[in-house]
């Protein structure tokens, strides 16, 4: 596999941000991206939980949302697809402010998506402030 240079900017944007969202056309890397930085924190002892949206058993772990991420506070947990679930969006923002009070405040979510127009309005409305973005492009030289 290719090494990116986006996966500095996504540790950057993690040690800065509570929540990421790396956004991006399909088949362009999000996941592998996502993966990549996975394992190099799990090689640093760094809890980390995957949700993968569009499997029906970690979509259906999300049926009490508050409670579910209660349970992974200290953990960083990564949405794949999160576009198919915009209802989680508000749900976030309160638990991002909550672990802000808490003195957690940086690499709590990331969101990976294809940015569509509805998926950006409502997470940029729901998660002003608190949230960084980057387009993930196809492989360049």
């Amino acid at each position: 596999m290719l090494n990116r240079c986006s996966l500095n900017y996504l540790e950057l944007l993690l040690g800065e941000f509570p929540v990421v969202a790396i956004l991006g056309p399909r088949q362009v890397g999000k996941t592998t991206l996502a993966r990549t930085f996975l394992d190099a924190q799990t090689a640093q002892t760094t809890k980390s939980l995957y949700l993968d949206l569009e499997r029906p058993l970690d979509l259906a772990k999300l049926a009490e949302p508050e409670a579910f991420f209660a349970h992974y506070a200290d953990q960083l947990v990564i949405l794949d697809e999160v576009q198919r679930v915009p209802s989680l969006f508000p749900v976030l923002r309160g638990i991002i402010d909550a672990r802000r009070r808490a003195g957690r405040l940086n690499a709590q979510f990331l969101l990976l998506g294809s940015a569509t127009g509805t998926l950006l309005a409502q997470a940029s409305e729901s998660l002003a402030g608190r949230m960084a973005t980057m387009q993930l492009t196809p492989l360049l030289l």
